[in-house]
């Protein structure tokens, strides 16, 4: 990124709430930022948050009734999901799914949204939880596994290759996913206090 050049963050406004908390969590640390959901100011941003709550099925179609599939398919700057919107970055979800479908969701990283198995534990998982393990990314710098942030699901990726933290709630399953310019938290770094606020700040800074 050109230092000499104000940065050009952009939130994705998808539809769903918490746009603001978002927003408000950025400029906490300085930064400035903009919630929109115009293809150009998208597709110029230098890195992008696609943030969501609520159901996957819900939160596809506001995405495809405001024509932004192909642009957030398409982007090749820095791109960071936070809990419904690293879902939304799989391939599918049954999250809203009507019987016997799925929500086909933007395909950004090739793994599959499945219910969380939480054995006998309480759904959804809400609450402050510990990462298992965490890898080497650079969203991740100062980051350990044993580090709480705060969650707030009942759908979840499998672990796979594209799990880049990991976290257990009667079953494990993936903290964070990640492949190219893409990466998912399906815990809220919004509402996790100082830790929450450095993976925001090392993306930016990324």
């Amino acid at each position: 990124m050109n230092k000499n050049k104000p940065a050009n963050f952009v939130i994705v406004d998808t539809g769903c709430a918490n746009l603001a908390s978002v927003k408000f969590a950025v400029e906490r640390l300085g930064f400035a930022i903009t919630i929109s959901d115009d293809i150009n100011t998208i597709k110029n941003a230098d890195k992008v948050i696609l943030p969501g709550v609520g159901s996957a099925r819900h939160a596809m179609e506001n995405i495809q009734a405001k024509g932004l599939v192909a642009t957030l398919q398409q982007l090749k700057q820095p791109v960071l999901g936070f809990c419904l919107g690293m879902q939304l970055m799989a391939r599918s979800s049954v999250e809203g799914a009507k019987t016997d479908e799925v929500v086909q969701c933007l395909a950004l990283i090739p793994t599959d949204i499945c219910p969380l198995d939480a054995k006998d534990l309480r759904m959804p998982h809400m609450g402050w939880n510990t990462l298992t393990q965490v890898s080497d990314h650079p969203v991740f710098a100062g980051i350990n596994a044993e580090d709480y942030f705060y969650f707030v699901h009942s759908f979840a990726a499998p672990v796979s290759e594209y799990t880049v933290a990991r976290c257990q709630y009667g079953s494990e399953f993936s903290a964070a996913i990640a492949k190219d310019n893409f990466i998912g938290c399906q815990f809220h770094p919004e509402r996790s206090s100082s830790l929450g606020s450095k993976i925001i700040k090392n993306f930016l800074e990324m």
